[in-house]
């Protein structure tokens, strides 16, 4: 009997009415519950198919919108332009309406794109839209990435969907490469020369390489071709797929909101699906649309006619990559041009850093995020409140030193522009620009926390104090002082709600010590996390639990007829 009942123990937590739980997991076990987690399945029949699904209404939450409609136009307008476009290098004379060219040899691929622009009814219109659309749907991405991170929304169980949402701007900029690489004109063929030069770059297998891509030595015969697969078929594929998980994933794990009177970790405040959701997200599809269309039919963009058909032997004086690859181009021209030669091979630095390495390693600590923080502060929690960008300092001050990198690097993609039209020395821009990117993210890094710190703080005093009225009062002693007045009472909620975990205490990091069966195994990485872990919290203005209760008693007895929650809100969402 006691054998059995050991058995029985080691089997089963409980054998009441409760299914029985396993004591141990095995690692089949512990991965798939981690996916359950992000991924719901085991819920996902319940929860995606019901019309009444709530979702929150906020500005900040259009622009996945914004990314998502320009997609579709993108995809429409693209199946559009198949039907003309002839994805061939074979060489022929143009005979078509634009005189300037007419009678020039050039390829399949360039002269379908005149035919396109000029012989296609609404054809140029449809090129215009498609290119502006593309633009519209990297920036949207990037915008909607950084708010995501400013805003602590790529927290669990969302870390997955921010990884889909990396590879989705990843597949959208190699997209948009391909795309106008494909009319074969001169600033195309440019940026393939370049691309070809990058890959020749690589050590050792650089040469291969290229000759793969090409079909030999560039230009080649095939490019044109293997390019349109991609930008038609594989890309728009794997784009179309990561959308519909992503989409999936953010109707499963229910929408993030901004903290606020009645809003909670536990439920979504907003209206449903239908009819209201699907009406809006309608008129936003159309809105979407309509900007594209106008901006297509009134600004031109890449105007391939005035570049004529590529020739290796010429170059467009003043050329410039698309605004989403400006970065990489502008981290090459300040790079140093440092070389080394060993055991018969060259390892060119100027190029494989700025163009084959730092895109790698900047996306990598992009998608690595949420993933460090939580290792660092030990919060294993799901998250569905919004955090203000001033709520997590460090976070903040971080994401702006990555943008001021990347914004450094963009301006200098232009350096020769900035030099032409300012009348300057290109050399003392490229140095400038050298200094700007060593310490531009630092600088804003450290100006960025003290900001933040700083608006805590003035939180802090506003919830203390209140605000100022402008009217100034006596004292029977003669003093005189400004009368302040409450916080409204739904700001006051917004400053008060801080979610978040602190970092890992003295418990949490004797049980991990426990766990791992000896307390001097992982001593170095704990104190490294605890060290860390300082750092993020540093300085934080925290409100204390016994001061939110003293300031909302303070508040009640000032002024008990502000301390409303508001209105009440429109829908709710347990799930």
């Amino acid at each position: 009997m006691h054998d059995q009942a050991d058995v029985a123990g080691r089997l089963a937590a409980t054998n009441g009415r409760e299914p029985a739980i396993p004591r141990t997991r095995s690692r089949a076990g512990a991965a798939a519950g981690w996916a359950d987690d992000r991924l719901g399945l085991s819920k996902i029949d319940r929860r995606l198919f019901s019309l009444r699904k709530v979702f929150p209404d906020h500005w900040s939450f259009l622009l996945g919108e914004i990314a998502l409609w320009s997609f579709t136009v993108l995809l429409v307008t693209g199946v559009f332009l198949t039907f003309w476009f002839d994805p061939s290098m074979a060489e022929t004379r143009y005979q078509g309406s634009y005189e300037t060219l007419r009678g020039i040899e050039m390829s399949r691929a360039f002269a379908s794109t005149l035919e396109i622009s000029f012989d296609v009814r609404g054809g140029l219109l449809v090129r215009q839209i498609h290119h502006w659309s593309a633009h519209i749907f990297i920036a949207a991405m990037l915008i909607h990435l950084l708010r995501h991170a400013l805003t602590g929304s790529f927290r669990k169980p969302r870390d997955l969907n921010w990884v889909i949402g990396c590879l989705m701007l990843l597949l959208g900029t190699l997209e948009g490469f391909f795309g106008y690489s494909l009319p074969d004109d001169l600033l195309s063929g440019t940026g393939l020369r370049a691309m070809d030069g990058f890959v020749k770059a690589t050590p050792v297998v650089g040469t291969y390489l290229s000759f793969f891509i090409f079909g030999g030595e560039f230009p080649g015969d095939a490019v044109i071709a293997r390019l349109y697969v991609f930008h038609v078929l594989l890309i728009p594929g794997l784009l179309l797929a990561l959308v519909t998980l992503h989409l999936i994933l953010v109707v499963y794990h229910k929408h993030t909101h901004w903290p606020g009177p009645g809003r909670t970790n536990d439920n979504v405040v907003g209206y449903p699906f239908f009819p209201v959701y699907m009406a809006k997200a309608g008129g936003f599809f159309l809105i979407v649309f309509g900007v594209a269309a106008l901006l297509g039919a009134l600004f031109t963009i890449n105007p391939v006619w005035k570049y004529g058909p590529y020739d290796p032997s010429k170059i467009t004086a003043g050329v410039q990559p698309d605004w989403y690859l400006a970065w990489p181009d502008g981290l090459l021209r300040i790079m140093p041009g440092l070389e080394t030669h060993a055991f018969g091979y060259t390892i060119s630095w100027n190029v494989m850093l700025p163009i084959l390495v730092a895109p790698v390693v900047l996306l990598g600590i992009v998608v690595a995020l949420p993933f460090l923080e939580r290792w660092v502060t030990g919060d294993d929690r799901d998250h569905h409140l919004l955090q203000r960008p001033r709520d997590a300092p460090v976070r903040t001050a971080f994401v702006v030193s990555l943008v001021t990198f990347y914004a450094v690097a963009w301006a200098a993609g232009g350096n020769d522009i900035i030099a032409v039209k300012l009348h300057l020395s290109i050399n003392q821009i490229t140095y400038l620009f050298r200094v700007l990117i060593l310490l531009g993210p630092v600088i804003a890094f450290v100006v960025t926390r003290r900001w933040c710190l700083s608006l805590q703080r003035s939180d802090l005093a506003r919830l203390t104090h209140g605000d100022e009225t402008g009217v100034i009062l006596r004292s029977p002693e003669g003093g005189y002082h400004e009368k302040h007045r409450p916080v409204p009472a739904e700001e006051a909620f917004v400053l008060l709600t801080r979610d978040g975990e602190g970092p890992l205490g003295p418990a949490d990091e004797a049980a991990e010590a426990a766990e791992s069966g000896d307390p001097r195994r992982g001593h170095r990485r704990r104190e490294l996390r605890r060290r860390l872990a300082g750092v993020l919290v540093a300085d934080d203005v925290r409100p204390a639990p016994e001061d939110v209760v003293r300031i909302a008693r303070e508040r009640a007895s000032r002024a008990p007829e502000v301390d409303t929650l508001g209105e009440r809100p429109d829908a709710e969402d347990p799930c």
